[in-house]
């Protein structure tokens, strides 16, 4: 049995909705990523003007399409779930490859690029951490890593201020999605001492706000290598 709070959980309920996410993007059924948060990664990647782009767990791939369709020459979509790999190159506007955290820690993407973005992507534990440490080695002199997620100060809610496990929901989406995925937990301190601890440098912090609350809907981190800008 998966242990409910898990990397290997997570990965258990997106191949349980694929289906419905694909939906919910394709539609933009998402209010926050309509108001605020799609636009907000677009132009983080976008600031670095990229010719090449990883996008880590694209899920459906409307991010790649977006890049493509702003002139990235080369974008590369990669997710572990194949029903979504498959609804993305349905879709085209980029190359997608079947990838996990732990094969991309292990070195088994040949590729190295401008930017490597993950847009609420890295909701896991242990792989997340082997992942982040190992984004230099798929970046080019000068390249950035680009990371947006739930913002810490709201997500955190009324539960202690401290990196761990807390349960998924879906609340505010359809009935079609089941099986909510757990998700870890962390801190502001705890996401940049990771990234300066892969090696690279936290270049700038980025809170897009929701016009609807006034407050951030998400924080987006933006960590360079050496080299040329």
């Amino acid at each position: 049995m998966i242990d409910p709070l898990s990397d290997a959980k997570i990965i258990e309920s997106w191949h349980t909705n694929a289906t419905p996410w694909t939906a919910a993007v394709r539609e933009q059924r998402i209010e926050s990523r309509k108001l605020v948060t799609d636009r907000a990664v677009v132009d983080a990647v976008m600031s670095r003007q990229p010719a090449s782009v990883l996008d880590i767990g694209c899920g459906e791939g409307w991010l790649v399409r977006a890049l493509a369709a702003r002139g990235v020459h080369t974008v590369v979509g990669v997710d572990v779930v194949p029903a979504l790999i498959d609804r993305a190159r349905a879709a085209g506007g980029g190359e997608f490859r079947i990838a996990s955290y732990e094969g991309i820690a292990r070195g088994e993407l040949d590729l190295t690029v401008d930017v490597a973005v993950a847009n609420f992507a890295l909701i896991g534990n242990e792989a997340v951490d082997a992942l982040i440490a190992t984004v230099p080695t798929l970046l080019r002199p000068g390249g950035a890593l680009v990371i947006q997620t739930l913002h810490p100060v709201i997500a955190c809610g009324d539960q202690p201020y401290i990196d761990g496990w807390r349960s998924g929901s879906w609340a505010g989406f359809s009935d079609d999605f089941s099986d909510p995925a757990p998700w870890y937990f962390r801190t502001l301190q705890s996401w940049v001492e990771r990234i300066i601890g892969s090696g690279l440098t936290l270049a700038e912090m980025r809170e897009p706000i929701n016009p609807a609350t006034g407050k951030p809907a998400s924080i987006v981190f933006i960590a360079s290598t050496a080299g040329p800008v």
